[in-house]
């Protein structure tokens, strides 16, 4: 069996925040694979399939952000489950919009629901990292993951990324995080067209116009005698005065 997490705050009035990508995620895979409707067990809400074969719980811890360790490690100790069988979805200011690295295992890089997971289950878990962007200020952050995403987002990379994402679900259990990052980003950042390769240019000799022809030789011996005995003629009559 493995667990799913994603990190967001409960509610509608967050649901669309740059701080819940991770909820977001969460939610398109259960709709893309076909997940029951979710239950609340463990301070949180529990929905559980199956992908490419195997067991899978996905979890939205309902504590608040920052406590979304304690939901997380009830899990873990009631399903007996190894911190290596938890994937970790959630947003990321050091990362561009759209743009998402997976990895195990690492610091909490400020995130108060990663701290809070370190702190209750260990930092052994595989992380799904979503770029948000960042505001620019230190001081803005809080404000800023708590703002709903622009509407040019939601229709832009956002609706891009997260059928992506559920769709390389399976890639992500089978272990080849290389090849879901890089399906990823060339769904959100598709390289653009090759462009046509114009023709051939026409070279100067191609261009050139073709030579005159010369003259035709005579071409028979009769007709070659009969042309000197007309010069020879000619000269003669100059030389006579005629």
């Amino acid at each position: 069996m493995l667990l799913f997490v994603g990190l967001g705050n409960p509610g509608p009035k967050y649901s669309q925040n740059r701080h819940n990508v991770g909820f977001m995620a969460l939610d398109e895979i259960a709709r893309r694979h076909g997940f029951p409707a979710a239950r609340n067990r463990f301070q949180s809400t529990l929905s559980e399939g199956r992908i490419a074969g195997q067991r899978v719980l996905l979890q939205k811890p309902e504590t608040f952000m920052n406590e979304s360790g304690q939901a997380v490690g009830a899990a873990l100790r009631f399903f007996k489950l190894p911190v290596s069988a938890v994937t970790v979805f959630y947003d990321d200011l050091d990362l561009k919009p759209g743009k998402v690295k997976v990895k195990t295992g690492g610091g909490a890089g400020g995130h108060n629901g990663l701290r809070s997971l370190d702190a209750h289950i260990g930092n052994g878990y595989q992380r799904v990292r979503i770029g948000i962007g960042h505001p620019g200020d230190k001081y803005a952050v809080m404000n800023y993951v708590l703002q709903d995403f622009a509407k040019a987002e939601r229709d832009g990379w956002l609706a891009d990324l997260l059928p992506a994402l559920a769709d390389e679900a399976a890639t992500l259990i089978a272990g080849d995080s290389g090849r879901v990052m890089s399906r990823l980003a060339h769904a959100v950042f598709p390289p653009p067209p090759k462009a046509a390769t114009p023709p051939a240019e026409e070279t100067a000799a191609d261009a050139a116009e073709p030579a005159a022809a010369a003259p035709a030789a005579p071409t028979t011996l009769a007709a070659a005698f009969g042309t000197a005995a007309r010069l020879a003629s000619g000269k003669q009559e100059d030389q006579n005065g005629f």
